[in-house]
């Protein structure tokens, strides 16, 4: 299959708006999942050139609220691969308009399946872990998804 695409993350930034909060003016955490897990979609078809879906969801931790009119920094990086999967660490911090400083509120894994225009599944190019936290990374993806069974 070849050497991966692109190692390099994927970053977004969103603002949090009225339509996108509860009655205690905090994100949503369906809206922070979905932007979440678009990252890793991004990173994904980045990394090999592919389309992917999402397979699972592991270890999502949500830490602390994010507010109207904050600003959330999402960074997602494949961390771990097998033969058609991408597994891939997500992170999101709150940013405030007068700080630009990142506090993280939540992170978790995405493992996202590669497929063809028939929705089969495809090979990708396969990750391997160079630096000690590539490879804490990896041993962390490889632990959530044998637990998954």
């Amino acid at each position: 299959m070849g050497e991966p695409h692109s190692l390099k993350p994927v970053v977004l930034l969103n603002e949090v708006f009225p339509g996108d909060t509860n009655s205690m003016n905090t994100l949503y955490g369906g809206r922070l999942m979905s932007i979440m897990d678009t990252a890793a979609g991004m990173v994904s078809s980045k990394f090999a050139h592919s389309e992917f879906v999402t397979i699972s969801i592991d270890a999502l931790k949500f830490r602390r609220p994010a507010y109207q009119g904050d600003i959330i920094r999402t960074t997602a990086r494949v961390v771990w691969t097998s033969p058609h999967t991408a597994g891939v660490h997500v992170v999101s911090c709150r940013l405030s308009r007068s700080e630009w400083e990142g506090e993280e509120i939540c992170s978790g894994f995405f493992f996202m399946c590669a497929i063809d225009s028939e929705m089969r599944p495809t090979e990708i190019p396969q990750f391997a872990p160079s630096t000690d936290q590539e490879k804490d990374l990896w041993d962390r993806a490889q632990a959530a998804r044998d637990a998954m069974g």
